[in-house]
């Protein structure tokens, strides 16, 4: 999965991280346990585009991301990925395996520098059995994933390539001094993957929405001005 050449020192990494008291699945478990969960918990930093997790891979931990951010995909023997989520501080992966003994259902990169909090099963198991609300909490993320990946299919099935993109664009973007802006600094082919398009097509449609003002693209970080259109 990995190793010690993939993640690096507390020294060389200067990032921000949460505690795991911050993280909303821990928020009902008081201060003492916070620090029993911390005791048994391991904390490795990770250097971007490091591979986490391996689809198929045999492991059973939950990862809790305390900074930086990850990508969670599907890839094919020819390198064709499948961007299925992007995670960032608070962010958790990996809580399938906690309920069933299945491989690795899909993989999970760096898209920054990060540190996470590894947690195993029998530990976790030990939290939950003194804190049901915490399986709630994670019964409730699960439904909201299968819900998104339910839409996800739904839109690949029945809408266009602009179509996808303009849902993707929207479901990014956060308010932000009035306007909607997309605070990951994503390429084309980042899009490309989530809306499962090619990277040439992706590109000619948000030049297209730049030249007619709908998007502004600065240093990757895309800005939408007005409501985009109904069609391409």
């Amino acid at each position: 999965m990995y190793n010690d050449d993939m993640f690096t020192s507390a020294k060389s990494m200067d990032t921000e991280s949460i505690p795991l008291s911050n993280v909303p699945l821990f928020s009902g478990l008081s201060e003492q346990e916070i620090q029993a969960i911390s005791h048994h918990a391991v904390t490795k930093r990770f250097i971007k585009n490091t591979v986490v997790i391996n689809e198929g891979d045999n492991s059973d931990s939950l990862y809790v991301i305390l900074s930086g951010r990850v990508k969670i995909y599907l890839s094919d023997e020819d390198g064709k990925e499948v961007i299925l989520n992007n995670q960032g501080p608070g962010d958790y992966f990996g809580e399938l395996a906690l309920i069933d003994e299945a491989p690795r259902s899909a993989s999970v990169m760096t898209t920054e520098d990060c540190k996470l909090s590894i947690i195993n099963k029998h530990d976790f198991a030990a939290c939950l059995k003194n804190h049901p609300e915490i399986a709630l909490s994670l019964i409730k993320d699960l439904s909201a994933r299968m819900r998104s990946l339910t839409e996800n299919v739904k839109s690949l099935a029945l809408m266009d390539v602009y179509g996808r993109v303009a849902r993707t664009l929207l479901n990014l973007a956060v308010e932000e001094n009035g306007k909607l802006v997309i605070q990951e600094k994503l390429t084309q082919k980042d899009i490309a993957n989530m809306v499962g398009a090619s990277r040439e097509m992706v590109s000619r449609i948000l030049k297209d929405l730049s030249i007619g003002g709908y998007i502004s693209v600065d240093k990757r970080r895309i800005t939408i001005n007005e409501r985009l259109p109904a069609a391409w």
